[in-house]
């Protein structure tokens, strides 16, 4: 039989038993769950160099010194080395096109000197058999083993510089032969018109012209203003471009007053009333010259097709920080089937005006892309034979 003191000693000893017990579960299951990270970073790893080493894109990691120390088989193609081991070990600047050096010196600046996590440029890299090749290449920073390297990814855009190239290539030989026409033009033009005055001038006599021959110059004089606007409208159309269209604070309002000024007698004489409601000053950022024509475009469009004895109506008013510029006018108005073709380049819906006035069908067309190279909206309302509003809104 056990005495006190016996127990006492079991007791004692199971307690450490139990201690052990519990010391060990702990380990055990801390040891479990260091095998499940490290499984789940070996998973990680797995599935990062399955994706790094078959991915279309060329990717590498870069030292903060652009020396390669990982990359992929679409780098080493890219670059027109054997694998990727060629790669290891060697600075992206050997790869570099002698005119693009300073793009990695730059993406090293950004990266590594002012820390931002990520930088895009695009650049020109070579091979070693002197074929060059353009690529779109991100860097990311991240954290490795006590020192920040670069996650980088080229992507060959060889094909899109080529396109870009050839466009802009195009679009200059269009705009020297846009600005030689239109100009060449205006020559002929302006000496049939001389011509027309000094016709009409040596006709004025006792007799004076014939009711015809004054009909015909007045046909042919005509027909060279419809030429010269057409003739602007294309040059407009050319000189088009947010990149060169410099826009700075303007009022608006005193904008409109000048531009209305000139088309006061127009309104006269064909018996229009032409109102302007604006308030004394409100200021927009705009490009005055071509904003002004957006003006000239909607105030002579509505004089066009509004009879005798209307009127044109053109007000501003600004609410929010939203400017809304109005052109009211109490014309023929516009037929529905007609309403969204109305900003299209020649389009369909150019019709003459009420008293015979020819369309050049570009008025309009321009107008919209002046509003959108101020990055405002342009629309119409209007039901046939109760006048037309075309509103335009700038932020």
């Amino acid at each position: 039989m056990l005495t006190p003191a016996d127990c006492h000693a079991v007791d004692a000893e199971n307690q450490v038993l139990r201690a052990e017990n519990q010391r060990l579960r702990a380990c055990l299951a801390d040891a479990q769950a260091r095998q499940a990270n490290a499984d789940d970073k070996d998973g990680r790893q797995a599935r990062f160099r399955t994706v790094f080493e078959n991915s279309p894109f060329g990717q590498k990691i870069i030292t903060p010194d652009l020396i390669i120390r990982q990359a992929n088989r679409a780098v080493a193609q890219m670059l027109g080395v054997p694998d990727a081991a060629a790669l290891l070990g060697r600075q992206i600047l050997e790869f570099a096109h002698p005119d693009h050096r300073a793009d990695w010196a730059f993406l090293q600046q950004r990266l590594w000197n002012h820390k931002l996590p990520y930088f895009t440029l695009e650049t020109c890299l070579m091979r070693p058999d002197g074929s060059s090749f353009w690529c779109q290449v991100t860097s990311i920073r991240f954290p490795d083993a006590g020192q920040e390297l670069g996650y980088t990814l080229l992507e060959d855009i060889s094909e899109r510089k080529a396109i870009e190239l050839s466009l802009k290539r195009l679009y200059d030989a269009q705009e020297t032969i846009l600005h030689l026409v239109t100009h060449d033009l205006k020559t002929p033009i302006a000496h049939i018109q001389l011509l027309t005055d000094l016709l009409e001038r040596q006709g004025t006599g006792a007799a004076g012209l014939a009711a015809d021959t004054q009909h015909y110059l007045d046909l042919i004089r005509r027909a060279c203003r419809e030429a010269d606007k057409l003739l602007k409208d294309v040059l407009m159309l050319g000189s088009l471009d947010a990149r060169h269209l410099p826009k700075c604070p303007t009022d608006l309002c005193a904008l409109l007053h000048e531009r209305l000024a000139a088309h006061k007698l127009a309104a006269q004489a064909k018996g229009l009333a032409l109102v302007l409601n604006a308030p004394a000053a409100v200021h927009a950022n705009l490009n005055a010259d071509a904003f002004g024509r957006v003006v000239d475009n909607l105030v002579s469009n509505a004089l066009k097709f509004t009879p005798p004895g209307g009127c044109v109506s053109v007000g501003v008013r600004e609410e929010a920080g939203v400017i809304l510029l109005t052109v009211r006018d109490s014309g023929i108005g516009i037929p529905a089937a007609l309403q969204e073709q109305l900003f299209e380049k020649f389009s369909a819906a150019a019709r003459p005006g009420v008293a015979g006035e020819a369309s050049t069908g570009l008025g309009l067309f321009i107008t919209k892309q002046i509003v959108q190279l101020h990055r405002g909206k342009l629309w119409v309302e209007s039901r046939e034979g109760e006048g037309s509003c075309f509103f335009v809104e700038l932020r």
